[in-house]
This record gives C-alpha cells, sequence and structure tokens, in this order.
C-alpha cells in the first residue's frame, strides 16, 4: 500500500478560498488601512467561498489525502452545504457588523480576519475524515471567537463574556481531545470510517473499559460545543455579552460546526447503540431545560440563547433513535442523519434572521437589551418587526413560518419512522412549550409602548442613535441581510425537500 497522500486541489478549492480571505484581509487592513477596503475584501471572499463550495459540490464527491481507501478529507454534497452555509453566515454577519465597526466599538482589520478564519475552520470541518483534521478544523472555528466576543472596546460584559467561553471551550476541547487518544489506543486508527469498520468487525472491543470511555469523551466533550444540556452553562452569558454580531455567529455558524463534527463521529466512526442512549438522553434534557429556562427571560439575547439551547435538543433528537433497533436499520439512520443536518441548516438561517432584525431595532454598538425595550416597535419600525416576528414563528414551528414548521415535521418523522414515538411526543411537548415565549416576544413588538415613569411613552430611546451613529434599522447592509435571510427562509420553507436531499448525501 502506498503510503503517498493524492491531493486533490479542486476538492480543496473552497478550504483555499476561506484561507486565502483571511490573508487578503490582512494585506488589506496593513497596506490600505481603510475600514470599507477591508470589510469589502471580506464579504467578497465570503462569498467567493460559498460559490467555490457550490460549484465543487455540484461536481460529486471527491476525497483528498488518502493513504488506501482511508481519506482525511471528503468533499461531497453534505460537505459542500456546511460550507456554502457557514460562508453565507459570515457573510451576513459581516453586513450587520458594520454599525458596530462604524461606531468604533471593534477594530475592523482583526475583527474581519478573525471571522475570516473562523469561516476557514467551517469549511474544512464538513468535509473532515479523520479525528485529528475533525477536531482542528472545529477548533479552527471556535478559537478566533474567543477573541471575537470581548473585543467590545470598554464592555466588561464582554470581557467576562470572552473568559467564560475560553474556559468552558478549553475544557470540552481537552476531554474531545483524550476521548480521541482513548480511541486510538483502543483501536490503532484515526480515520472515522476506519474506527467505525474496526468496531463493527471487532464488538469485543466494545467491552473494554478504554473505549467505553473514549466513546463517552468524544460524545461528551462535542456535547460543550452544541450547547448540550447539561453542559450549556456557557452559553446564555456568552451570547449576553457578546456583541449582537457576534452573537448572531455564535448561535448559529458555531452551533452548525459542533452538530456537524457530532454528526460526523456519530455517524462514520462510533458504534449507534452505544451512542443513541446518550444522545436520546441528551435531546430530553437539552429541550426541555431551554424551554423552561427561557419561559423567564426578561433579556432579548439571553431569551435566543436558551431558545438556541432548546433548538439544540431538537436538532440531536433524531440521532435519538439510534438508540433503538429500529432506529439502526439502514433507512432509518439515513432519515436521521438528514433530519439532524436540514434542522441545522434550516435554525440557523432563522436564528440569523432574528437577530438581524433585533440588531435592525436596536441602537448601533447596543446590546440586545430587554423584551420591554423592543415592546411597541412595530408601531415605529414595521419591516424589521414583521421580520422578527416571521423568524419567531418559524423558529417556534407554527405557519406562516414555514421553515420551522418542517423542520419539526422531519425530526418528528425521522423519529417515528425509528420506531421512537416516545421521542416524538416529547419533542411535541417542547414545541407547545416553546410557544409561550416565542409568541410572548411576538406579541410585545405589536403592543402599546410601556410609559415611562412620569407617564410619558418610553421606548423611542431604545432607537436613539449611540454615540454619534445613526440607527441601525437606517443601514442598508443590515436592511440587506434581515431581506435576504427573511426570503431564504420563506423559499426554503416552500421548498424543504431541497435541503433534505443535500443533507443525505
Amino acid at each position: 500500500m502506498s503510503v503517498v497522500q493524492s491531493v486533490d486541489n479542486v476538492a480543496l478549492l473552497p478550504a483555499y478560498l476561506a484561507a486565502g480571505t483571511a490573508v487578503l484581509v490582512l494585506l488589506a487592513d496593513l497596506l490600505v488601512a481603510r475600514s470599507r477596503v477591508t470589510l469589502a475584501t471580506a464579504a467578497v471572499g465570503a462569498a467567493a467561498t460559498a460559490l467555490g463550495a457550490a460549484v465543487v459540490g455540484a461536481g460529486g464527491e471527491r476525497r483528498t489525502f488518502c493513504v488506501g481507501p482511508d481519506c482525511s478529507y471528503v468533499f461531497g454534497g453534505r460537505a459542500a452545504l456546511v460550507a456554502g452555509v457557514v460562508a453565507l453566515l459570515t457573510l451576513g454577519v459581516l453586513a450587520l457588523s458594520g454599525p458596530l465597526l462604524r461606531a468604533g466599538q471593534s477594530p475592523t482589520g482583526e475583527y474581519c480576519f478573525l471571522l475570516a478564519c473562523s469561516m476557514t475552520g467551517g469549511v474544512v470541518l464538513g468535509a473532515a475524515g479523520d479525528l485529528i483534521t475533525l477536531i482542528v478544523a472545529l477548533e479552527t472555528l471556535t478559537l478566533p471567537l474567543y477573541v471575537l466576543v470581548g473585543l467590545r472596546r470598554g464592555s466588561l460584559a464582554s470581557a467576562e463574556a470572552a473568559v467564560t467561553f475560553f474556559v468552558v471551550s478549553v475544557v470540552a476541547t481537552t476531554v474531545t481531545l483524550l476521548g480521541a487518544a482513548l480511541l486510538y489506543a483502543a483501536t490503532g486508527g484515526l480515520h472515522l470510517g476506519r474506527i467505525g469498520a474496526l468496531l463493527a468487525e471487532r464488538p469485543e472491543l466494545l467491552d473494554l473499559p478504554l473505549t467505553t470511555a473514549a466513546v463517552a469523551l468524544v460524545v461528551l466533550g462535542l456535547a460543550f460545543k452544541v450547547a448540550a444540556v447539561p453542559f450549556h452553562a456557557w452559553a446564555p452569558a456568552t451570547y449576553d455579552g457578546a456583541p449582537l454580531p457576534v452573537a448572531a455567529y455564535l448561535s448559529t455558524a458555531s452551533k452548525l460546526g459542533g452538530v456537524v463534527a457530532l454528526l460526523a463521529v456519530v455517524q462514520h466512526a462510533l458504534p449507534a447503540d452505544v451512542t443513541g442512549p446518550v444522545l436520546a438522553l441528551l435531546a430530553v434534557l437539552t429541550m426541555t431545560v431551554g424551554n423552561l429556562v427561557a419561559l423567564r427571560q426578561r433579556r432579548t439575547v439571553r431569551l435566543l440563547a436558551w431558545s438556541s439551547v432548546a433548538q439544540a435538543g431538537y436538532i440531536l433528537a433524531p440521532l435519538g433513535a439510534l438508540a433503538l433497533a429500529a432506529g439502526r436499520a439502514a433507512d432509518a439512520r439515513t432519515a436521521a442523519y438528514a433530519a439532524a443536518v436540514a434542522y441545522a441548516v434550516f435554525f440557523v438561517v432563522l436564528e440569523l434572521a432574528a437577530f438581524a432584525a433585533v440588531v435592525a431595532l436596536r441602537p448601533a454598538g447596543a446590546d440586545g437589551g430587554t423584551v420591554d425595550d423592543l415592546r411597541g416597535a412595530a408601531r415605529r419600525h414595521p419591516w424589521p418587526a414583521v421580520a422578527l416576528g416571521l423568524a419567531l414563528v418559524g423558529l417556534a414551528g407554527l405557519p406562516p413560518g414555514l421553515a420551522g414548521l418542517f423542520a419539526k415535521v422531519t425530526v418528528v418523522r425521522s423519529l417515528l419512522d425509528g420506531g421512537a414515538g416516545w421521542l416524538a411526543v416529547v419533542v411535541a411537548v417542547n414545541a407547545v412549550i416553546g410557544l409561550a415565549y416565542y409568541l410572548r416576544l411576538t406579541a410585545a413588538l405589536w403592543a402599546a409602548p410601556a410609559a415611562s415613569p412620569g407617564g410619558r411613552e418610553a421606548p423611542a430611546a431604545a432607537f436613539a442613535p449611540v454615540g454619534g451613529v445613526s440607527a441601525p434599522v437606517r443601514a442598508r447592509t443590515v436592511g440587506l441581510v434581515l431581506v435576504v435571510a427573511t426570503a431564504v427562509a420563506i423559499v426554503i420553507g416552500f421548498a424543504p425537500q431541497l435541503v433534505l436531499d443535500v443533507a443525505a448525501r
């Protein structure tokens, strides 16, 4: 067997474009030193990365860095979907960051460079074929976010959020690496497919305490990344302390990366009968705790953060069907994996639309404020409020938010196909609980504004300019992101099968 690894540069094109974007942003900031040029460079690079992922993905599966049948980089339909979504999310977050950067609260060069580096990790993550590539790509996605969360000048909450995120993520990475090391010690392999084949051929390996510890550590370490209960405590504080565009990226691209990493090891490497019960328990705890705590939230971003925790439970739910024999049949497994990926894509689109609307309704550089700050917002800024209402209704799984509705239907159908009817009931009950806070926030947008202590209406301050910068609702870039994200949510709501078909590849 040849030990020379083949290199397919076409398969690596999206990764080249993403990494090249980071380099060009550095050069533009160094040589031109104009914020608009730096921001435009990052935006063009993100768009080129999304286009490159679509073009390469349309040509069928491509493999590179291969030794025999084992490949470290496999770029197929699902990898193209993940790379394209991450690149487009980066482009959207860059547009949302315009008011923040113009206000001078974050340095443009460093901000765009870190986002481009994180995008590179997300692009590589979807194609990772071995544990080392997977973990390095996941950390490349996550590591820049430690700095981005704390990059807002003069904000103690931002610094505290960054430290919290850093400490928890380092622990999660350490646990995952230890699990990967023990898995290598037990199997002698690092490629996901080889590990899965070896554990299937030699089931006696599963009886070893070393293998049990390895599987547990890898799953639990990756559970931190998706903010699954009980490994979720970092998420609300981090989201609330981060700048709004960074919080949007954390709740979309970062969560998508964690889901993709967890799905990769569960689908290809780890035995379904071992991981299934763990994932079923995590799904139930995550969606239930997330929804119940979200009911008590009064700050907008914390409500969206706890909602994101609950949504992670829905994403994990199809994988819980693997706990049952019916759920491990070939068709049921394929449906479960496709449902998890498709739900994650539906979720990130709706979540980006929700954060874009909050950015549009809040002053430049401000945090998300409270639910009362958004009370009566539709009376002053009807279109951003309508977009936020549509996103919230979609996240709740109600029409006319068809994307969210079909996402939940897809999850429930995969659970029923896998024989996990009890888990489908838990999903349905939690969806009903989620209606309370989603509809409460939506209703607040059209409610009468709260009165100040003097008896006058007080919400105008919530929309006032900050630091000499006009209200972000007037910013064309934020409005464009809001329109595009809402339009995409509507389109995929009418054609959900397209997302499912790509996710199943």
